[in-house]
């Protein structure tokens, strides 16, 4: 991948900077009834408190379940590095056996993180994912500290080195995320850096969107959202009228709508780009890895409704499985051959 951005600066060191929290997830299978029993906003991302967790473990602790390092960013993260980019994950996790395989995963794909990632007493942030027979999921996060990620995780040198910079939304929920999110965002603009941001969960949009209007600044070069988001922000239940409004945030658009595939928003026109065909079991990390497809897409030369194609090839292949990320670093190089092929 040539390492280059939209100002045309050549680059050396890294394709994609990310930043955004550092979770090690817990997938089960479940029915409504649990949701229900439990109050769970179905779909959606909810921040709890870890003796919520520990509650839900409890009733979950019979039941069969996967562990894999996960947060949105990261996700997108692992992909664009598994595509064969070059990345770096800005982020915080405790010095306890789960920070510690958080990082460890991180480095055996090639990811590269900030120096005092793992430097945190305390707890490393955990996500029990509950994915119904839909295949949608449902996410109950408990932060640890990555609550407390801030300006001092941010690698100035290694940002002024990329190619882009990508930023989850969730960190609005956060002042000291807010704070750091803000502050990346307005270093790469200083240097040059173009900046994608993604809105990340409706609950995100509903109750923190001043703190994502602060993180979008003026604007940024590409905004990432799926339709419910996108009609939450705007207001409407037409999409046509979220993609006018959503235009004028990001110099591209990129909103994903599930089996349909996705609309790809270049300088106000926009293009719908159609899905393929499969049978979902999880959806989870779907926009996650669509995102890194895209930014790996936009950093061979891809044109925006190209990129948005090979977004909607990856999460397609993505929702065939459980979990969030591809089992093996060899299968997004697969992937990548096979929509070349396609």
């Amino acid at each position: 991948m040539s390492a280059s951005n939209a100002t045309g600066r050549s680059r050396s060191i890294y394709d994609v900077y990310g930043l955004g929290n550092a979770l090690v997830d817990m997938e089960y299978r479940v029915d409504d009834a649990f949701l229900a029993r439990h109050g769970i906003a179905k779909g959606h991302m909810t921040l709890v408190e870890e003796a919520f967790l520990d509650r839900l473990e409890e009733d979950l602790s019979e039941r069969p379940h996967e562990r894999m390092s996960g947060g949105s960013a990261a996700n997108t993260i692992m992909a664009v590095q598994g595509f064969g980019g070059r990345a770096l994950y800005s982020c915080k996790v405790a010095s306890d056996d789960v920070g510690r395989h958080f990082l460890d995963d991180l480095a055996s794909a090639g990811v590269a993180t900030n120096p005092n990632a793992g430097a945190s007493d305390g707890l490393t942030g955990r996500c029990i994912v509950l994915v119904t027979d839909d295949a949608e999921r449902s996410m109950n996060t408990f932060l640890g500290v990555s609550r407390s990620l801030g300006v001092a995780e941010i690698d100035e040198a290694a940002l002024a080195a990329a190619g882009s910079l990508y930023i989850e939304g969730y960190l609005s929920a956060q002042p000291p995320g807010l704070e750091a999110a803000c502050r990346t965002r307005q270093l790469a603009e200083g240097f040059g850096v173009p900046a994608a941001v993604s809105l990340s969960d409706p609950s995100m949009v509903t109750f923190f969107r001043d703190e994502l209007q602060g993180l979008l600044g003026n604007g940024v070069q590409w905004l990432f959202c799926n339709e419910e988001e996108a009609l939450t922000w705007a207001g409407t239940d037409r999409l046509d009228l979220a993609i006018a409004e959503l235009k004028d945030i990001g110099r591209a658009c990129f909103i994903t709508l599930g089996s349909r595939g996705s609309v790809s928003v270049v300088n106000g026109r926009h293009r719908e780009v159609p899905g393929f065909a499969v049978e979902a079991i999880d959806t989870t990390g779907a926009g996650d890895i669509y995102a890194g497809a895209c930014l790996h897409g936009l950093g061979l030369g891809m044109a925006e409704p190209q990129a948005a194609r090979f977004g909607n090839y990856a999460a397609a292949a993505l929702v065939r499985q459980y979990g969030a990320r591809l089992r093996r670093p060899e299968d997004y190089r697969q992937l990548l051959q096979g929509f070349r092929d396609s």
